[in-house]
């Protein structure tokens, strides 16, 4: 059976862990819009990699089901490379709770269901998660535990409670982690292992939307108060993704990879932390 790389999001980083993982396997390449897809398959069929292409919604779980289906039908589904999602530039808090937190939620769901044995996932998650204040151990539990279905109806999550983009998507990539752990039990039955990275300002059209945008002086003091002074490449975070889905990372499971160039460290501990 033809072992098959499932990726979900074709931007930048998504493409560059993709590189590093998939050569001599299948790579369904999956995004919202066939024309990214289609634009990102071309390049890596030039590097020499096997690729199809498909669309995806991952707030439906009809499309997501389609996906897996579509993914299973090509061969043994041995890598998860979640990377799709939206910046709080980008979208209300609703929208942003549907796609990065239900979605992830969805995606790790379904895919936890088929994953081939000596598999791994990794989700992309944000420095943002990083930077919000301590949930309680209930609210933990809520985000990590709820039935898919059920847990956009928490009350932690009602608009009461979040008023303003930035808040969504910080609960969201908190969300993701969270997930992420208690997904890592139910996989690791399967015999595979899933993981998060949480990148800081990387170099992606996503993040030029964001230097652009109304929170764009916010982002140039992060990187220019932070340990490391610049942003990051696609490239470096696919370096950590290989190693987590490739058998050095064998013996890592449930993990959070917090990658921002010493923004959070700054933000908490540095000129960056709150009066």
């Amino acid at each position: 059976m033809t072992n098959v790389i499932v990726v979900i999001g074709a931007g930048s980083i998504g493409q560059a862990i993709a590189r590093r993982v998939s050569a001599g396997k299948h790579v369904l390449l999956a995004d919202l819009k066939q024309e990214n897809a289609d634009a990102a398959a071309k390049v890596l069929n030039d590097a020499g990699f096997d690729i199809s292409t498909a669309t995806v919604d991952v707030s439906s779980r009809a499309s997501v089901h389609a996906l897996v289906e579509t993914a299973t039908a090509l061969g043994n589904v041995t890598g998860l490379i979640h990377a799709a999602g939206v910046s709080p530039s980008q979208a209300t808090p609703a929208t942003i709770l549907h796609i990065d937190l239900y979605g992830t939620a969805l995606v790790l769901e379904e895919f936890g269901n088929v994953i081939a044995q000596g598999g791994a996932g990794v989700v992309i998650a944000s420095q943002s998660g990083h930077r919000l204040p301590g949930l309680t151990t209930e609210q933990n539990t809520a985000l990590a535990m709820t039935p898919t279905e059920e847990l956009l109806a928490l009350p932690m999550l009602q608009p009461d409670q979040v008023k303003d983009s930035l808040h969504a998507y910080q609960l969201s990539k908190r969300g993701n982690s969270l997930r992420v752990m208690a997904e890592a039990v139910r996989w690791g039955k399967r015999g595979a292992r899933v993981n998060t990275i949480s990148p800081g300002i990387i170099f992606t059209p996503l993040a030029r939307d964001e230097l652009s945008g109304p929170r764009g002086e916010g982002y140039r003091r992060m990187i220019d108060a932070s340990a490391a002074k610049r942003g990051g490449t696609p490239d470096e975070v696919g370096t950590v993704g290989a190693l987590l889905m490739g058998p050095d990372g064998g013996f890592i499971t449930g993990s959070d990879f917090l990658m921002d160039g010493g923004v959070t460290a700054t933000y908490w501990f540095g000129e960056l932390a709150p009066k």
